[in-house]
């Protein structure tokens, strides 16, 4: 059975059409517009004798459908993420001044004693802080006894092995955390005080003091 061929004025009607959208098309649509004058191109080159059939016609109008659908998708979803990241920015401003956990193995002791934290990566028996000066010599350990996975934080009130008050300043700190007697992997957490926010290429970060910049992912517990 012969495929039904475009009419005469079916060919001047789709012509027509497609030139009234070209014109109208604004800059945004620019890959549109090449796809319909290619199109109209070959409508208008078409041999008369073996005219373009409607299958060929409606596939090729569909195809530039599909391409409109896709760039209007495109440019919704950079509005809808412009508006995201917006609302992360204001979100995260609402951090400065805050005291947070973030990466780190540094302990500040202050009049008021030091808080610090740490992230297992799966559930323990046995949390164990130690704590150390400068030099590397052990003051403290706390036994922070089973913990499940996840971020949890803890203070030390200064108190040295020896039941001596350490110190105001600054101590290292490492954790180590097992379950029946293997390892789990385990990350320390220093406190630190946002100072501001910044919303760069790769989303927005906190500058947490001296401590330097971290994204909002790194900054596991708000206190």
């Amino acid at each position: 059975m012969a495929t039904p061929a475009v009419s005469a004025n079916t060919t001047s009607d789709v012509l027509a059409s497609l030139t009234r959208s070209a014109q109208v098309a604004s800059a945004q649509d620019e890959a549109q517009n090449k796809f319909l004058t290619l199109l109209t191109t070959q409508l208008k080159n078409q041999d008369p004798l073996n005219p373009l059939d409607n299958a060929q016609v409606t596939s090729q109008l569909a195809q530039i459908s599909t391409v409109d659908g896709i760039e209007r998708l495109n440019l919704t979803m950079g509005k809808l993420l412009d508006g995201l990241n917006g609302n992360e920015t204001m979100q995260a401003a609402a951090l400065v001044g805050r005291s947070v956990l973030v990466p780190g193995n540094h302990l500040s002791l202050g009049d008021e004693g030091a808080r610090g934290g740490l992230t297992l990566d799966e559930p323990a028996d046995s949390v164990i802080v130690s704590i150390r000066d400068a030099n590397g010599l052990e003051l403290s350990a706390l036994d922070l006894g089973p913990l499940d996975a996840g971020t949890h934080g803890f203070a030390w009130d200064g108190t040295t092995q020896n039941g001596t008050p350490a110190v105001v300043g600054d101590y290292l700190m490492s954790v180590t955390a097992s379950v029946g007697g293997e390892r789990v992997g385990v990350t320390e957490l220093e406190r630190g005080t946002v100072t501001s926010v910044v919303r760069g290429n790769d989303g927005v970060s906190a500058e947490v003091g001296s401590l330097g910049m971290f994204g909002m992912a790194e900054i596991k517990q708000i206190l």
